[in-house]
């Protein structure tokens, strides 16, 4: 299965993936020809929630705007394969809630060692012979054998999955119309960006939070990371790239600053470098039992506060 992943995911990144949604749609969208980059500015509207980061998915406006595309709930009324089968025989694509204990391409975290919910995007499927072609993660994967009625919970159908079915239904817009569209929704999402720093929020539980995680097992210390900041520092990756993409296709529209926005994408690039070393020190005090207060995101809380000043003074 020869396909090679959208360099968002090839490529060295700080976080690799962001989340299994966006990564799917990264895949989907590059999997057709399209630029996922172009989508990427409602990262930049990630908050703190109060026990999480943001699950930060694209809207599905912006993705009709920019790929022409149409997402709708899928109706599992038959077994979920048959619909599968028919739906990708008229060049649709399905997104599928799973369960990842039967995902090859988790093999190490959960593949056949833990029950987990997660989305996946069906690219191919061979009803008879049990074999899905499916994106998930930082690419294109496969699995067969007893992971397919597994996956499909065909065994068990008392409960469907939510299902979503992709339609692409207009022209996707390219060159300077592509770009206007990519500019003009990241001045929208910078105008929903929270008003109050969000990294600040969540620097005044940290170490509260670092105590409970002593009292915890080392899979508290995982979801933890996996809820607070790895999204933290993905949306701001993301953001940034997107960013940094939109100043390459030419020169921005009337009364943006370039400059100001070149700022926002290297101060966002170091909030999610920081993020990525928060996590690590967080680690190591959580295994040695040691305390880490809300001072070791003081550099979180500086980025974030200038990106978005940069942005809001030529966007907002």
């Amino acid at each position: 299965m020869s396909y090679a992943a959208h360099r968002l995911h090839a490529g060295e990144r700080i976080w690799p993936e962001a989340n299994c949604y966006v990564d799917l749609w990264i895949e989907l969208l590059h999997d057709r020809g399209l630029e996922p980059l172009a989508a990427t500015a409602f990262a930049l509207t990630a908050d703190f929630e109060g026990d999480q980061w943001t699950f930060f998915k694209p809207p599905l406006a912006d993705l009709g705007v920019l790929y022409g595309v149409e997402i709708e709930e899928l109706n599992v009324w038959r077994s979920l394969v048959d619909h599968l089968a028919v739906q990708l025989a008229r060049g649709r694509n399905v997104i599928v809630e799973v369960d990842s204990y039967f995902l090859p391409d988790t093999a190490g975290t959960t593949y056949h060692e833990a029950h987990g919910k997660t989305a996946l995007a069906v690219r191919e499927i061979d009803v008879a012979a049990q074999t899905l072609a499916y994106f998930h993660g930082a690419g294109l994967h496969r699995l067969s054998g007893a992971d397919f009625p597994g996956a499909f919970r065909l065994a068990d159908p008392a409960l469907p999955p939510y299902v979503e079915l992709v339609k692409w239904r207009r022209a996707p817009l390219t060159g300077a119309a592509r770009a206007d569209a990519a500019w003009a929704l990241m001045r929208a999402h910078t105008r929903r960006i929270p008003d109050d720093n969000p990294v600040a929020a969540l620097q005044a539980r940290f170490a509260a939070d670092v105590t409970w995680l002593h009292g915890e097992p080392p899979a508290s210390f995982h979801a933890y990371a996996f809820a607070m900041l790895r999204p933290l520092g993905a949306a701001a990756e993301l953001a940034a790239l997107g960013l940094q993409w939109l100043a390459g296709e030419g020169a921005p529209p009337s009364g943006v600053d370039g400059a100001a926005v070149a700022t926002a994408a290297t101060e966002l690039l170091g909030l999610a470098a920081a993020a990525k070393t928060l996590q690590f020190k967080l680690a190591r005090a959580v295994n040695g039992k040691r305390a880490l207060d809300g001072a070791a995101l003081q550099p979180l809380v500086d980025g974030w506060a200038r990106a978005i000043a940069a942005l809001r003074s030529t966007l907002g």
